[in-house]
């Protein structure tokens, strides 16, 4: 059993052509389901924990990188996790701009998207949380002056202002050190950007980041400094493509 759960910027008519183009795909695929439209809902979480203590097998997000984040964190707030951890999946049918999560799964247009669902090729990985709220692909700083404690150890202070992120999963191919990202293994990657032999790789599970400035969290959630960025304990289980951006 489905649950698909459409954001409300869906409402807008300039998605109507997409929304009956999946509709249409997912009836031919035998995908059909329960909808839950978050334009008229309140209370996100209390619907979605709903969803999953009914037996719901996989709750698929509708949209963009914000849906995505909205979805999974009333997923994983769930008193009865340990049922979600074993047994619902999670996926994303993309639609509209900003979609790097749904990317870096392998799922690039909506109809594709539906074929995937219907393969249930599925991965777990990890989630990064940054102060109460998670995030899947990065953590972006913007600070022209911060300080970064890691692992209550050291700490580094980029005097300038550089391009800093925290990466999970990553969705970017031109990333330097792509290749020893790995979203499995119980750790986050600090990347500092400068030229080529300047740049900064540092792999830990905690990172304290003070100073003025924000961070911003799969391109759609921004958090003022202060923050402590780390790993929760739970991983999720994903659907995703085959041209993904991890093995």
């Amino acid at each position: 059993m489905n649950t698909y759960i459409y954001d409300d910027f869906l409402n807008k008519s300039r998605y109507r052509r997409a929304i009956n183009k999946i509709e249409i795909r997912l009836t031919d695929l035998g995908l059909n389901g329960k909808i839950i439209r978050l334009g008229s809902i309140k209370n996100v979480k209390e619907v979605i924990q709903t969803e999953i203590k009914n037996g719901v097998k996989t709750i698929v997000a509708v949209g963009n990188n914000e849906t995505a984040n909205k979805v999974i964190s009333a997923m994983i707030t769930n008193k009865a996790y340990g049922f979600f951890q074993k047994d619902v999946l999670f996926s994303i049918i993309p639609i509209g701009d900003n979609n790097s999560i749904a990317s870096s799964f392998g799922i690039k247009k909506e109809e594709e998207a539906c074929n995937i669902l219907l393969a249930r090729r599925i991965k777990e990985i990890d989630i990064g949380i940054a102060g109460n709220n998670i995030f899947l692909n990065k953590a972006e700083l913007l600070s022209a002056e911060a300080k970064i404690e890691i692992d209550q150890k050291y700490s580094i202070s980029p005097s300038k202002k550089t391009l800093i992120k925290i990466i999970n999963l990553n969705d970017d191919q031109n990333l330097i050190y792509k290749e020893r990202i790995d979203p499995y293994d119980n750790k986050l990657n600090l990347i500092i950007s400068g030229k080529k032999d300047d740049s900064t790789f540092i792999t830990s599970d905690n990172f304290k980041i003070s100073g003025e400035g924000e961070l911003i969290l799969d391109e759609s959630i921004r958090l003022p400094l202060p923050l402590e960025v780390g790993l929760i304990q739970e991983k999720i289980n994903i659907i995703v493509g085959k041209d993904r951006s991890f093995i």
